[in-house]
Formats: C-alpha cells, structure tokens, sequence
C-alpha cells in the first residue's frame, strides 16, 4: 500500500498512470474487493479469439465490467448460454490501467438460485445423452425370473433393509448376494464402482444399485461420469432405485431400469406370485413340448439304425455267403462231372489206341514174336546158326533154334 506521504502537501501534477496504479493498488488491498461475491445478470457476453471471456454484470441501478480469462474460462462448471441469464459470480476487483475503468475479475460462475451442484448436473447428463448412453437400445431387459440378485449399497442404510424386507415377502427362494460400499462422499463414487464389477463377478441375473433419499449433495455420489460409464457396461441388468421418486441422479439415466425407490427396486428384480406362474406354466408346456419332439426324434434314429443294421447285419452277409457258395459248388459239379465225362471219353479213345497197339492183338492174327537173349529179332543179322530162339505166339510161347 503506498503510504500516507505519496502525496505531498505542496501542490503536485501527476501522471494518469500514477494515479491509476495508485487507485489498483488500494484497490488490492482491500479484503472485501479481493473475495467477493456478485449477483447480477449477464450481457454482451463474448469470448474473444484468445480465450478470454468479457461481459457485463448488471442489475436494476449498475453494472460492471467483467473479464475470465482463458486460464479460468476452461475450467468453469456453468458457462451462460444467453443474456439475460442471473448468475452468482465469484472474482475480485481491480484496475485496468489502460483503459482506467475498474472490473471485476471472475474466476467462478454458477447459476443463480441453482448452484454449481445442479450446474454440473446438467453438464454431465447433458454430455451423457449426448454419447448416446441413455439411449433404449443399451437398456438390457430383466429376466422374468432372477435366481441370483445382486445389491450394491451400504450395508448400514435403511434401503438394504427395505430391499430384503421386499425380497423375502416376494421371492424368499432368491440368493442375495451383497456387495457393499459407501453411497455418500467424495470416496463413494470409485467404491461403488469396485462393488459394482466386484458383484458382477458373482454371475448374478440382476444387480439393484440403491440408497436411501437425501439433498443432491448426499446423492452427488451417483452423479459421477465414471460410475455411470461402469453401470452402462456392466454385463447384468442394473435397477437404480435411488433415494425418493422425486430424486433423480445420473445413475438413474443409466441404468437399465429406473425404480422410484429402493423397495421398488426390488420389486421390480422379483417376479410377483401371477407373473411366476404364469412363466411357470409357459416352461412347463415348452418342457413337455421339448420332451415330446426329443422322443419323436429319437424314435426315427431308433428306426434309421434298426434300419442300417438290417442292411449291415452279419445275417445277411452269412446268407449271401450261403448262397454264393452253393453256386460255386453246382458250377464245381458241373465242372467236374464235365471234365469226368472227357477223361472217360479220353479213356475210350487211349485204350481203343492202345488196343490198336497191342503186339498181342497181332499174334492173335498169326504173326509171332521172336527174341534172342529177351531181345526182339528184327534182322537176321541177329542170329547165327545154332542160336536158340523164343517164340511168342497168341496163346503163348515156345523154343526154337536157328537151323
């Protein structure tokens, strides 16, 4: 601060920057210009090319330069969409030497009368829809019958009693698998995110994600961008049945099924007494149906491989084999009766050959034998006088002797 000397008692001239550094200076500081807050409405609202963003906060009487810089701009919650609009804006005051005009320097701006909580809200639910995560196409339908229910709350909170309280009067045969986690804080959202997968794991048919009614700082919890990505792509049905109907969070959006409470929810991931029998009845038929398209299909393979072993039955082989065998041995009779009756014509033939042939049939027609020492004469070059002979004739044989 400049002290009480800067200006002398003897008559001065100053410089315009002078006196303008001098009244930021003082402006600075001072505590209340440096943290405050400013209610008013926008206009001319502008952001330049650098980022920078410039407008005019007014009401009924004044109104106020304001400048955000880029720095700022970029991390702003709520951004106003047209003039008009009342904010809430946070900054401090100071000097613009250049121009000597003072402004005031946001660097926070929420609706007024909404607060930054609400603010973000619509951001994000906004940016969601956006994605296309609310879209119906990525809501998986409930089973008409859930074996296996999954509750991801705090174990402490009147909503998992509720939620049992439901479940045992409606569907008492239902497991219950819990998986609890903090539903409120700035540590709950990646806790209900672990107990989220975590149940998940348990091959559970539908999982209730709730809690208990309270302001939108207690139910914040389920407005996180994650926590509504993890509910989107988990791979059992999610109901959200979080604080009253009124209550709506993000998660809510996201979920499979919205329940307007935690009771409701549960409600909803039970079937009710008409509802069970009739799927009941529905089974029942589609199992008899089953059963009776099973027998059927079972007894025409019965009929097809009675019919195949017929044709591949041994039986029929044998007979076959019976049969070939009896033809091969009328064909072998005939063969041989054939070939016995050429071997006997054969016969005939040699023997009337042979009969032909006989030396005796010769001396039956007065011819003789005659051999010397057992050799057949032929010449008379063989015989010298004196020699004895033997004679064969028809009827036998005699000696002779060469004269």
């Amino acid at each position: 601060m400049f002290q009480s000397t800067f200006f002398d008692t003897s008559p001065q001239v100053l410089t315009i920057s002078a006196i303008t550094a001098y009244i930021r200076q003082m402006m600075e500081a001072d505590d209340i210009l440096q943290d405050l807050w400013l209610e008013g409405e926008i206009s001319n609202w502008k952001q330049a090319a650098s980022g920078h963003v410039y407008f005019t906060l007014k009401d009924n009487q004044a109104s106020m330069r304001c400048v955000i810089w880029r720095s700022q701009a970029s991390r702003l919650i709520y951004l106003p969409q047209s003039d008009g609009e009342a904010v809430l804006a946070h900054g401090h005051i100071s000097v613009y030497e250049a121009g000597g005009n003072y402004q005031f320097y946001v660097d926070d701006l929420e609706p007024a009368g909404q607060g930054a909580l609400y603010a973000e809200f619509e951001r994000l639910k906004t940016q969601l829809a956006a994605e296309g995560l609310f879209d119906p196409e990525l809501k998986q339908p409930l089973p008409p019958i859930s074996q296996r229910i999954g509750i991801v709350t705090s174990p402490d909170g009147a909503a998992l009693r509720d939620i049992l309280n439901v479940l045992r009067r409606r569907y008492p045969i239902a497991r219950v698998i819990l998986s609890p986690t903090l539903v409120q804080g700035e540590t709950a959202p990646p806790q209900i995110i672990a107990a989220l997968e975590a149940i998940a794991q348990e091959q559970v048919d539908v999982i209730i994600l709730a809690r208990g009614g309270g302001s939108l700082e207690d139910l914040w919890a389920f407005n996180d961008e994650a926590l509504a990505r993890a509910i989107v792509a988990c791979p059992a049905p999610v109901i959200a049945g979080i604080g009253h109907e009124v209550d709506f969070t993000i998660a809510d959006f996201v979920a499979d099924v919205r329940a307007p409470t935690p009771s409701a929810a549960a409600e909803l991931a039970t079937p009710d007494r008409e509802e069970f029998q009739r799927v009941l009845r529905t089974r029942q038929l589609a199992l008899a149906e089953a059963a009776q398209e099973l027998v059927s299909a079972a007894r025409v393979n019965l009929q097809q491989q009675q019919w195949a072993l017929t044709r591949l039955s041994p039986q029929v082989q044998i007979n076959n084999y019976r049969q070939h065998v009896d033809t091969l041995t009328s064909q072998v009779t005939r063969n041989l009766q054939h070939y016995l009756v050429l071997q006997q014509e054969r016969v005939k033939t040699l023997r009337s050959e042979l009969t032909a042939l006989n030396p005796q049939a010769t001396l039956t027609r007065g011819y003789a034998i005659v051999q010397k020492n057992q050799e057949v004469v032929t010449r008379t070059q063989q015989v010298s006088r004196g020699d004895g002979l033997v004679v064969k004739v028809s009827n036998g044989e005699f000696d002779a002797t060469v004269q």
